[in-house]
């Protein structure tokens, strides 16, 4: 299975455009403290042939652009890009599907609850319905959206997009507008989950074993944004587990028997997205890699 992540970032990327707090800054000056990375979007393949993309971020075409492997080959029009997954219904997540327009057949895959608030807004018409086709996908059952690639998706604690929040909005259930992915090929397993509110003993379970883990690095801290003096909501309230403190995932997965373990979509306001900080040696200590973009993985 060979796996690229495209985008290793969370909503707004790296730096954000309209950010200058410390490493938004760095970021701009000196990419050899601060990588910029783009929106969270990773893509996966059992040959390095075709592609199933998990998440489209709003970078998409300049993430595509900077991976050979997902460029056209054959005519005049062509993709390697056979499917697209999305794992919740996150501007940072599904904008990107707007990119994707340029009459290219593709299948859309995503839970009931995820589909239907694309479907619901009207903008996503440009993928026009006899070019990619759309399919709901039942909780806890393996599809194969690429031939020799199986997928199986399942709730993870979470929360509604942003954009779809109201009075009746609940943090942290377990319901289909936020999962992860068990991606499985040739024998192997990865498991990949962007957005998660709290490590549970059923989410410790279900990824017990897998040689590759990509899990929600949004904040150190719980308090992160506040701390860094550009927002008021703590990684809870995004619906985000911090890596560390209280409940952090951690310490939480730490005697969960994973392969390699990496931190994706990971906020403007991470201090361990700072080269050689001693928040980074920090969380490399205790296993754990920091994505950034291009990152590769074959199991």
């Amino acid at each position: 299975m060979h796996v690229v992540i495209l985008g290793s970032a969370a909503g707004g990327g790296l730096p954000q455009w309209n950010c200058r707090c410390p490493i938004c800054s760095l970021a701009r000056e000196d990419a050899s403290r601060v990588r910029p990375r783009t929106q969270s979007s990773i893509a996966v393949s059992p040959d390095g042939e075709r592609w199933l993309l998990v998440n489209a971020s709003p970078d998409i075409r300049q993430q595509l652009f900077d991976n050979p492997a997902m460029h056209p080959r054959e005519g005049l029009r062509h993709s390697p890009i056979h499917a697209v997954l999305l794992t919740n219904g996150d501007v940072d997540h599904v904008a990107g599907l707007l990119t994707l327009r340029e009459g290219q057949p593709y299948t859309l895959y995503a839970t009931s609850g995820i589909l239907d608030s694309v479907n619901a807004n009207r903008v996503f018409d440009v993928m026009a319905a006899d070019v990619v086709s759309r399919e709901k996908i039942a909780l806890d059952r393996g599809f194969e959206p690429v031939p020799g690639l199986t997928v199986t998706l399942f709730a993870v604690p979470g929360k509604v997009p942003l954009w779809l929040e109201d009075e009746t909005m609940e943090i942290g259930a377990e319901t289909e507008t936020t999962v992860g992915a068990m991606i499985e090929a040739g024998g192997h397993r990865l498991a990949y989950i962007p957005g998660c509110a709290r490590v549970t003993d059923g989410l410790k379970q279900r990824i017990a074993g897998v040689d590759a883990l990509l899990f929600d690095g949004t904040v150190l801290l719980d308090d992160d944004m506040i701390r860094a003096g550009v927002g008021v909501k703590t990684g809870w309230r995004m619906g985000h587990v911090p890596m560390t403190g209280e409940g952090g995932s951690i310490a939480a997965l730490a005697d969960v028997e994973i392969g390699r373990r990496v931190f994706v979509h990971i906020n403007n306001t991470n201090p361990v997205l700072v080269e050689g900080s001693a928040e980074r040696d920090r969380v490399e200590a205790e296993g754990w890699t920091v994505a950034h973009d291009g990152l590769t993985l074959s199991l």
